[in-house]
């Protein structure tokens, strides 16, 4: 993993928890719930403090994308004055005016799209692109609000000329999952990544050997460690909007990215399949 000079300590550490193994967990387990001693402490006195070697706090730094203890303990101090003063501008207050609140859920929105960004795994991407690319069929599943961003990457996918589809009912979710095969990509999205009727399509479509994605929240979960390839939103809850909510602009651009990525892979057939779509929808209008 190449270094990162961003100070996105702790969604890095949750982007990665997944694959750790038993010492590292520790040591993510540690910095995650106590930053501001990880930030006074020495690489010694937090290697004591959990039991592990200095040696293997030094490579947890490097595994996570820091040059060292010092690097991450920097990049976490940063973060945690940075994420201070983000609560501060972005709190809604009752006393606020409508340009007041719209600025702050615009700041949100923004400060959900970057961090998301910044715990993006390369690998994950590029391998998320070319399961869609190859794919003889691709479905996306969700429910409730991820429903909606199912069905939107199935209008957008659309265009590419692959053959897709979306579901938000569960008994569609399972039947359809049932149908699918060897050839085709099957993308979960879940907020939470323990969505019941999400965990049992996938299941289902993993039984019969589709290959699956899913897009869900940083934290552990069954959806992340299930799918072949996860990839990571990033949101933080507010008074007035929570978690869930807030991901939803996360998993729209996650979408996108992978649309327009698939879509410069496709340009000669993506282009014969937007001429006819137009052609199609021309009739529709006065």
């Amino acid at each position: 993993m190449t270094t990162v000079e961003t100070s996105h300590c702790k969604h890095r550490i949750r982007a990665l928890y997944a694959d750790f193994r038993e010492k590292e967990r520790k040591i993510a387990d540690y910095i995650l719930n106590h930053p501001e001693v990880i930030v006074h402490s020495t690489i010694s006195e937090v290697a004591e403090e959990i039991n592990v070697a200095e040696a293997t706090v030094f490579r947890f730094c490097k595994r996570i994308g820091f040059k060292g203890y010092q690097a991450m303990k920097i990049a976490l101090a940063s973060e945690n004055v940075e994420n201070e003063m983000t609560d501060i501008h972005e709190t809604i207050q009752e006393s606020d005016d409508e340009r007041t609140v719209a600025e702050r859920v615009f700041r949100s929105n923004i400060r959900s799209l970057e961090e998301t960004l910044s715990v993006m795994e390369n690998d994950y991407l590029q391998q998320a692109v070319q399961l869609i690319s190859n794919a003889k069929r691709i479905e996306f599943y969700g429910n409730g609000g991820s429903g909606v961003i199912a069905h939107d990457a199935h209008h957008k996918f659309m265009r590419t000329g692959l053959q897709t589809a979306s579901y938000s009912d569960s008994h569609f979710q399972v039947m359809a999952a049932s149908q699918l095969t060897e050839e085709d990509t099957a993308v979960f999205i879940s907020h939470s990544g323990t969505n019941r009727d999400i965990l049992q399509a996938l299941e289902i479509a993993k039984e019969h050997g589709a290959a699956t994605i899913g897009i869900t929240t940083l934290a552990k979960s069954p959806l992340s460690q299930g799918v072949d390839v996860p990839l990571y939103t990033v949101s933080t809850e507010t008074e007035y909007r929570s978690e869930a909510l807030a991901s939803r602009l996360a998993q729209l651009s996650i979408i996108d990215a992978l649309y327009v990525t698939v879509s410069m892979g496709r340009k000669e057939l993506m282009q014969q399949s937007l001429t006819e779509i137009r052609k199609a929808i021309s009739k529709k209008r006065l």
